[in-house]
């Protein structure tokens, strides 16, 4: 560069722009759901998910939303003071930033889960994250898109979760429980459609059969009546 030529000032589209997830909400609640059920918990859900569960109570996540830089969805978590922080959607892994949501969240400091509806890859999650994955039952109507090369990637402290819509449903997680040994990479939550299986009949099934699961209810419904999720 000559001695009279201006040094090269970068122009605002060469700025890198702050890393942003779409966002449905984010609310302080009650975990109603998993190992961390009953903590003070900020969830983050993120909108959108590829699945389309005949029972799913978060369709309102499918769409819409609003872009948030990920620093700031992590000072509004902040501003609630709690330890917990539950990543959800819809599917939050449908959108790839999401992976650098839950790192931030671990260096944070905060006890972080993702509830993922198994059918995304979870290989490059933060190991430090508690995974709560599904496995879809054929109630579900999504069965098909189970990718069972997520059981490898499944750590001690994550869990799989098996929702039931009926006793067919229930039946077809037992054939999965003893053929992919699923007791023995996690815990394995079996948990109730609202309405449509009893959670007393499904208690009594799983103490009839011995079963080495968890039996779970949404405890956000139990305490709010609360059929859309929260």
């Amino acid at each position: 560069m000559s001695g009279d030529e201006a040094p090269m000032v970068p122009t605002t589209a060469a700025v890198k722009a702050p890393a942003r997830l779409r966002i449905t909400e984010i609310f302080h609640s009650i975990q109603g759901e998993a190992d961390a059920i009953g903590w003070r918990t900020v969830f983050v859900r993120l909108t959108g998910c590829p699945l389309r569960c005949v029972w799913c109570d978060t369709e309102y996540s499918f769409h819409g939303g609003d872009w948030h830089a990920i620093d700031d969805i992590l000072a509004e978590v902040a501003t609630h003071g709690a330890k917990h922080v539950c990543v959800t959607g819809g599917e939050p892994l449908a959108q790839k930033r999401c992976l650098i949501l839950l790192r931030k969240l671990c260096d944070a400091g905060y006890q972080v889960s993702l509830e993922t509806s198994g059918a995304l890859d979870v290989s490059a999650v933060d190991p430090r994250v508690r995974k709560v994955m599904d496995l879809k039952a054929p109630g579900s109507g999504e069965s098909r898109r189970n990718l069972w090369s997520n059981l490898d990637h499944l750590l001690p402290h994550d869990q799989i979760k098996i929702v039931l819509a009926s006793r067919a449903d229930y039946e077809w997680a037992c054939a999965m429980l003893a053929e992919h040994a699923l007791a023995d990479r996690c815990m394995v939550l079996f948990s109730p459609v609202h309405g449509a299986v009893e959670p007393r009949d499904l208690a009594e099934w799983i103490l009839a059969d011995k079963l080495p699961v968890r039996f779970q209810l949404q405890l956000h419904k139990l305490l709010w009546n609360d059929a859309a999720g929260k």
